[in-house]
């Protein structure tokens, strides 16, 4: 573990998990005063357990399921970019923020991904705590795939994963549901009105806002939706999981994968529910997204049809 790393490890990590309390202790004061919903302890107990079992598992586990590709975009790489300047710099910034897009969105999109990531979607209430809540498997899922092309181009693999530290670093804030809607700044940056609608359950407004810092990758490929006055977010999965215990959480949808694989009777079975969205099913169309929206005659961002 380098400097940079120890400085998440002891400055950082306490530093989110102490924003994280004092939000809940002023959360939970203002719901004792009928101002807001009870704060959920249970939830941010889970967060926390998450967050001790994935430093846990990366101290163990230091390399990644994807180590070995990475080695060799590294030693096939096409030259060396030096990071020595403002525009070597907002370079990488822009390519690690596309491939964090490809990856998030993959994250909803392809099951075997989604099995770590929906950890992090399952909070039925958004809070700061739930920003730490991410997954404990994430590094033996291959994810760092999706940075392979910033390595092969030549950047410094360090420098490109620090980066996307400091990406994931900038979305903590946006957990915060008590921060309203910022202007101008909606659908540019990432904001906590986007990644609440990210966050949100409701047929309307799944698979939506990928981007880590920005919406620009999101209004190019049109999975930017605002969030609306009148359609409130309902946080959680879209089957809400209200357990407590932190291994149901995290092992939840793995355990569901496993069941579908063993009453797989075909290859194309077995492709389907390890690549396929989260929901597809081999006999029709499942409760996929795109299954969802159709039952409902629902457009992204639009009311449902009546």
């Amino acid at each position: 573990m380098g400097e940079f790393g120890r400085f998440l490890l002891l400055v950082v990590l306490p530093g989110v998990v102490l924003a994280s309390a004092v939000e809940a202790v002023v959360l939970a004061r203002r719901a004792r005063a009928g101002k807001g919903e009870r704060y959920d302890w249970g939830a941010m107990g889970v967060s926390l357990a998450d967050l001790i079992g994935r430093v846990a598992m990366q101290i163990a586990l230091p390399a990644t399921l994807a180590a070995p590709l990475v080695l060799w975009a590294r030693e096939h790489r096409l030259g060396d970019i030096a990071i020595d300047g403002p525009l070597s710099v907002l370079a990488l910034f822009l390519g690690q923020e596309l491939c964090y897009y490809a990856y998030h969105r993959a994250a909803h999109r392809v099951r075997w991904f989604w099995c770590n990531h929906a950890v992090h979607h399952s909070p039925n209430q958004l809070n700061l705590s739930a920003a730490y809540r991410i997954g404990m498997l994430g590094r033996l899922t291959g994810s760092a795939l999706f940075y392979l092309p910033l390595v092969w181009l030549g950047f410094p693999p360090l420098l490109v994963f620090a980066m996307l530290q400091l990406n994931l670093l900038y979305q903590f804030w946006l957990h915060a549901t008590w921060i309203p809607k910022l202007g101008w700044l909606e659908g540019i940056l990432n904001t906590p009105s986007a990644h609440r609608v990210h966050h949100a359950a409701n047929v309307e407004y799944l698979d939506a806002n990928y981007g880590g810092v920005l919406m620009v990758f999101d209004r190019l490929f049109g999975t930017y939706v605002p969030e609306r006055d009148d359609l409130p977010c309902r946080y959680g999965l879209v089957t809400p999981l209200r357990s407590y215990n932190p291994l149901r959480v995290e092992f939840h949808q793995w355990l569901a994968l496993a069941a579908d694989l063993a009453r797989a009777r075909s290859l194309r079975a077995v492709l389907g529910h390890l690549f396929g969205p989260p929901g597809w099913r081999p006999d029709g169309p499942g409760h996929t997204t795109a299954a969802l929206r159709a039952a409902a005659r629902i457009t992204p961002g639009r009311p449902a049809a009546r």
